[in-house]
């Protein structure tokens, strides 16, 4: 790529004259900087190593930068990472790729029930992973959950599908039987509320042609029920009417809470979360600041269903991966 269309991709100004022309590559990592790249950073020292490596070309964003090189470009821009956005944008275009923005439980379900993972790649959320991911790679279908970034690499990044085929026919606040694509599963593994983020992600794959079997569905990581006994020892379904369900977001304790209400009026549920967790519905949760509290609020509140907010399933005495429930 010739130096003066860096300069106008990245809307930089060239602080020199230099003798070279153009770049053979570009790169934000100066331990992959090869003789003739383009290289993208405000760090002095990677800066100063990029050049012993051979690097043609350098776009920075900091006043501070020495040029020690005066042969080779020195590309001034207002933000080194919109910059290297920028430039990745051309590369885009010429690779027609395409991108989409998941939210994090619909990536959940996708990374679960795809079948092959050769036809997709899953972006980083940090940015210098992103821009190599993106410009090395042959793939010509992005995802990611990150949404600034998403943006920053496609400003219209679309969004999955909301209208989509597909319904629930029975469930509990554990498992779900629903229909789509004119088969019906039963019992599945998951919470009501997350049914539409499945189906959503059923629809990308079909629209995509990505390989799928809903027969993987499971709990997810947003979502984890766990049957305790008095001893917090995990359980079967029928010995035991303490559930520990794991979360690591507050919008599902929310939606879950407001299940238990409409369905289950016998149920007592508690929630556990960090100090000054805001949750909505609730004046004061029960906050923990170790495990081992956890563990004592567990042992000594009566509770059916306690949402226990950011802390891991492991603070339980034993773990069975399985789950009977109702």
């Amino acid at each position: 790529m010739k130096i003066e269309d860096i300069v106008n991709l990245t809307e930089g100004t060239l602080s020199n004259t230099p003798q070279v022309q153009a770049v053979e590559g570009a790169t934000v990592y100066h331990s992959k900087v090869d003789h003739g790249d383009l290289f993208f950073s405000s760090s002095q020292e990677e800066i100063d190593k990029a050049l012993q490596n051979g690097a043609y070309a350098i776009v920075y964003d900091s006043d501070d930068i020495v040029k020690n090189d005066d042969e080779i470009a020195w590309i001034k821009v207002a933000n080194i990472q919109l910059a290297a956005f920028k430039l990745l944008r051309y590369v885009i275009l010429k690779k027609e790729a395409k991108f989409f923005y998941l939210l994090p439980h619909e990536m959940s379900f996708l990374k679960m029930i795809l079948t092959h993972k050769g036809n997709i790649a899953f972006i980083a959320d940090d940015w210098r992973k992103a821009f190599e991911q993106i410009l090395n790679s042959d793939d010509v279908l992005f995802v990611g959950t990150d949404k600034t970034l998403m943006q920053m690499i496609k400003p219209d990044v679309p969004r999955l599908n909301k209208e989509v085929e597909g319904y629930a026919i029975s469930d509990t606040l554990f498992r779900t039987t629903f229909k789509v694509g004119g088969f019906v599963y039963q019992e599945k593994e998951m919470a009501p509320f997350h049914l539409e983020y499945l189906l959503r992600v059923v629809d990308f794959c079909n629209n995509e042609e990505l390989p799928y079997s809903i027969d993987r569905v499971k709990y997810t990581k947003h979502f984890v029920p766990v049957f305790i006994d008095h001893k917090l020892n995990s359980t079967k379904s029928g010995m035991s009417d303490k559930v520990a369900i794991f979360v690591d977001n507050l919008p599902d304790i929310e939606k879950a809470r407001e299940y238990v209400k409409r369905s289950n009026m016998w149920v007592k549920s508690i929630v556990l979360t960090p100090p000054k967790t805001k949750v909505p519905g609730i004046d004061r949760p029960h906050w923990f600041e170790t495990e081992e509290e956890v563990r004592d609020i567990l042992k000594s509140i009566h509770f059916n269903y306690a949402f226990i907010y950011n802390a891991d399933k492991s603070i339980l005495n034993t773990i069975q991966e399985e789950y009977s429930l109702f």
